[in-house]
């Protein structure tokens, strides 16, 4: 009968989806009547296929199967219906019937987790993970189902805001297998977590105190020790400029110039009117004999307060230091990536080429403000001569 012309044509000529997987559900039954039960599995998964929210499939093609197994991946095809339509309810009895027929599937109890994550139920979903990947473990399933039960606990302990915990369940799922959602989702939680323990860390007051000790120790000659201090003080207190001040005259101390500068950086950027930002600075690069940028440190500070003795004192002494042979600071200054940067530039090239062949075209250029800077920048680097 299943065979019959009449039935095939019906199904062929059905317009819709809905009206075809219907029909292949008839010829479905057809067959289970004759007892074709090889025939009528597969119209019950025809149908299916054409109308997977139709529930009634899953039901016939459940009392067509001829072993536990079978019927609890039908009861378990019935749960994945029911939760596509969230009736969670409806989900969870047909999941425990599968896992009743067929305890040693993995998939079904992975599948329960879903339906137990999405009613917000995270407690009961890292407890239904552990027991999938129990099971998966003492039946040797494949590891990438073992990996997607420790990421959906991960998932579930990330939405009740306990990282760690599951930073824990990603890291374990990434050594079973590397989905690169679930890297994602772990060094994401990584930088939060770490930025977190760095808010908890800061504590202005504790600061203060580390900050009096290294000053106690730099006072006494001491700058390694000052140092562990002046580096506590920045992690209790990273946004205080002054505590950068001070760690760059220990680093200056120290002959540690670059991480000096680039503390002094940090100062100036945190607070651009602390003159003491610029002293140091102006410090610390004529140590390294960058006389121009110096200058320019010291000028900056005097910029906030025109009478302050130790900026004033700074820029005389850049003056008197700066008695380097022209050649040699002219190297030097085509070492600076800015000098390199802007002889790089095809516009400049051109226009110091304009000017080499007529000097009074400077003029002209420095009425734009940006070409007056580099400019200047050649000229107090040695670079080229303006009059």
């Amino acid at each position: 009968m299943f065979k019959d012309p009449y039935y095939i044509g019906f199904a062929d000529f059905l317009g819709s989806d809905g009206q075809k997987a219907v029909a292949e559900k008839d010829l479905g039954n057809a067959a289970y009547k004759q007892k074709n039960f090889e025939e009528a599995h597969k119209h019950y998964d025809k149908a299916i296929e054409l109308d997977p929210s139709n529930i009634t499939f899953y039901t016939n093609k459940a009392g067509n199967m001829g072993n536990p197994q079978e019927e609890a991946v039908a009861e378990k095809d019935l749960g994945n219906a029911a939760y596509k339509q969230k009736n969670f309810e409806e989900a969870h009895k047909h999941y425990d019937k599968a896992i009743e027929l067929d305890p040693s599937n993995i998939t079904f109890y992975t599948n329960k987790a879903a339906a137990f994550f999405e009613e917000l139920k995270y407690n009961d979903c890292v407890e239904i993970c552990k027991k999938a990947v129990e099971i998966g473990r003492e039946q040797r399933a494949d590891f990438k189902l073992i990996a997607k039960a420790m990421a959906r606990a991960g998932n579930a302990c990330s939405k009740m805001e306990d990282s760690k915990e599951a930073l824990n369940w990603y890291e374990r799922s990434i050594s079973e297998f590397r989905d690169p959602e679930v890297v994602k989702k772990a060094r994401e939680l990584e930088k939060e977590i770490k930025e977190k323990e760095r808010l908890a860390y800061i504590n202005p007051e504790l600061a203060q105190q580390e900050k009096n000790l290294g000053n106690d120790l730099f006072k006494k000659g001491d700058y390694p020790g000052a140092m562990k201090h002046y580096n506590e003080a920045v992690k209790r207190d990273p946004e205080n400029a002054i505590l950068y001040s001070n760690r760059a005259a220990c680093y200056t101390k120290l002959m540690d110039f670059q991480r000096a500068l680039d503390d002094c950086e940090h100062c100036i950027k945190r607070d651009p009117k602390f003159i003491k930002g610029y002293i140091r600075k102006g410090a610390v690069l004529t140590a390294m004999r960058e006389w121009t940028k110096a200058k320019k440190a010291y000028e900056d500070a005097l910029v906030i307060d025109p009478s302050n003795a130790e900026a004033i004192e700074g820029l005389r002494n850049c003056f008197r230091s700066n008695d380097e042979d022209p050649e040699k600071a002219r190297e030097r200054a085509l070492e600076d990536p800015e000098i390199q940067a802007i002889l790089r530039d095809p516009g400049m090239r051109l226009l110091l080429e304009q000017m080499s062949q007529d000097p009074g075209a400077v003029r002209e250029h420095l009425q734009n403000p940006d070409i007056a800077a580099k400019l200047l920048k050649l000229r107090d680097a040695g670079i080229i001569q303006m009059r």
